[in-house]
């Protein structure tokens, strides 16, 4: 039986008290501090109600309009029974229907759960099931894959294809035509969960990042330095909306009044048509920042009216990045770290740091995360010990914020892993942070590889390489990538007689796994290097490959 959102023990919940009260009356007559995710849609749909609110595959909604789509989701949500604690999914390309329902779930007391549309289908089965959704949005393209696996989603009671396009025989645009406009539930509480994020585990199962309305509120406000969006300005949503890149960033030109523009892909095309179109701020992965310079001078020029360029997810290699300050000088660089169970943005490097780091005789903060954003408390401890380490040394990092996630839907266990009884979050990753705040991050306890911001979890590709029938053991790590930051690389040991080829291997996992996760070499090996009790010695692995590199990631 799948958990509500709610199964999670209250030991590893260390959130503020909820409030008492109902949610304030709408609308004011300026910006209120939000306390819903919906707040400021509400708000700027009464105070500029004909202006520009998001724009899509060549359709433009205003803020009265977007409103009342939000709020027609809501109530056909609620007409076919979707209460507050229950859940929703999504599952689509990049599509402003995707955060119409996050915003209309929240605004009732329920959660959308977004779904990576690149997994295979007994990921997608595995993520719907987990997430208990009971309606499920899915895209045209997608729908086959739905189609093949409908039997095993039993809890899901309703399924509503979305297009691209829109238009009379879209299901989705039916379903709002029919609904009715519902107000905000006036029992929602700001430690609700109103959105759930599927983050791969170190188990080889995602797991269900349980996040509300306070989490992602605070986290617009506090990543909200930098931003200082101005009249014209249009925010570019392109990073996938499955991702706290894209469902959190695109609440920042909500929370502004600010039009956004979505491309369906971050493919070079949808990118360029969307500055074409007036977006001139937005936050991508270093890994699209390496085929925009690539692209030849017509590219590089036509990035250049971007005046902010916010990147994060994986590692930005030192020379790409001066590469790109010097291409575009007049762009704001930001730099951030975060995660998902924080919501996203934890640090940052502001464009002042990119722009003086050389100068100001610290070229190393270049290959920094930056400082803390307001509210986020940063520790280093040793993960042995758990006791905080001096200045400058490396440990895991810790991090303690109102945005942290409320826990990982129906696994309190491994909740409690992770989040202390004070509220600290143990991220995984290994860094230091030097005397003036600076945050660097160099490697992972974590078993992840991150691959064009994309997060890969080894043991996941294990399980599934483990179960071929001529693999004895294998290791799965991450190697140099010039282009996607890091690779997939399977290191295997065959089985006595087998004959397994490099292709066939990659072919399995690719049959079972999204094309992303997929190993792209394998190298076949008498048998996997092990210390004294058995463990696989992935650093050892690892070393040749990393050699020489700024970062061992």
């Amino acid at each position: 039986m799948w958990a509500t959102i709610g199964e999670v023990s209250a030991t590893t919940e260390p959130q503020p008290p909820a409030p008492s009260t109902a949610r304030r009356a709408w609308p004011p007559a300026t910006p209120p501090e939000p306390t819903y995710v919906e707040d400021r849609l509400n708000h700027w749909a009464a105070a500029t109600p004909d202006a520009e609110a998001m724009t899509y595959l060549g359709r433009t909604w205003t803020w009265k309009e977007w409103h009342e789509r939000v709020h027609r989701a809501a109530g056909g949500l609620r007409d076919l029974g979707i209460a507050r604690g229950d859940v929703v999914s999504f599952l689509d390309k990049n599509h402003p229907a995707c955060v119409e329902i996050s915003l209309a779930a929240g605004s009732i007391g329920a959660a959308n759960a977004i779904i990576n549309w690149r997994s295979a289908g007994d990921e997608i089965d595995y993520a719907v099931n987990d997430s208990g959704a009971q309606v499920l949005f899915v895209g045209r393209e997608l729908m086959p894959t739905i189609a093949a696996i409908r039997d095993r989603l039993p809890n899901v009671r309703r399924i509503i294809e979305v297009t691209p396009e829109g238009g009379p025989d879209d299901e989705y645009e039916q379903f709002l035509a029919e609904s009715p406009v519902c107000d905000d539930g006036p029992d929602v509480l700001e430690d609700d969960v109103c959105l759930v994020m599927y983050s791969s585990g170190t188990t080889g199962r995602p797991k269900g990042v349980m996040l509300t309305h306070r989490n992602m509120v605070q986290h617009t406000i506090n990543a909200h330095d930098g931003w200082g969006f101005e009249p014209g300005d249009k925010s570019m949503v392109a990073m996938p909306l499955f991702h706290v890149g894209g469902s959190s960033y695109v609440l920042f030109g909500i929370h502004d009044g600010v039009p956004s523009v979505m491309t369906r892909e971050p493919d070079a095309a949808s990118l360029a048509g969307a500055i074409m179109a007036g977006a001139n701020r937005t936050f991508l992965v270093p890994a699209v920042l390496a085929q925009v310079l690539q692209g030849g001078p017509d590219a590089v020029k036509l990035f250049g009216a971007l005046r902010t360029y916010t990147y994060g997810a994986a590692p930005m290699p030192p020379p790409l990045l001066r590469a790109a300050m010097e291409a575009w000088p007049e762009t704001d660089f930001i730099q951030v770290y975060g995660l998902t169970e924080v919501a996203g943005v934890a640090t940052h490097l502001m464009p002042d740091e990119h722009r003086t780091a050389e100068a100001d005789g610290h070229p190393e903060r270049l290959v920094s995360a930056g400082r803390p954003i307001p509210e986020c408390e940063v520790r280093v401890v040793d993960p042995a010990t758990l006791a905080e380490v001096a200045t400058g040394e490396e440990g895991e990092i810790w991090l303690r914020t109102p945005q942290l996630m409320k826990g990982y839907l129906g696994k309190p266990e491994a909740t409690a892993e992770v989040i202390t009884e004070d509220g600290w979050f143990r991220t995984g990753d290994v860094g230091h942070v030097d005397e003036e705040g600076y945050v660097f991050v160099s490697d992972r306890i974590k078993d992840m590889i991150i691959t064009g911001g994309e997060n890969v979890y080894s043991p996941e590709v294990e399980r599934v390489l483990s179960e071929h029938p001529d693999v004895l053991e294998v290791a799965v790590i991450g190697v140099p990538d010039a282009t996607w930051g890091e690779s997939v690389k399977a290191v295997v040991a065959l089985k006595d007689g087998s004959d397994a080829s490099e292709a066939e291997l990659v072919g399995w996992t690719r049959e079972r796994l999204a094309h992303f996760k997929a190993p792209r070499s394998v190298d076949i090996v008498d048998a996997l290097p092990r210390n004294p009790t058995g463990k696989i010695l992935k650093r050892e692995l690892r070393k040749p490959y990393w050699q020489g590199q700024d970062r061992q990631v």
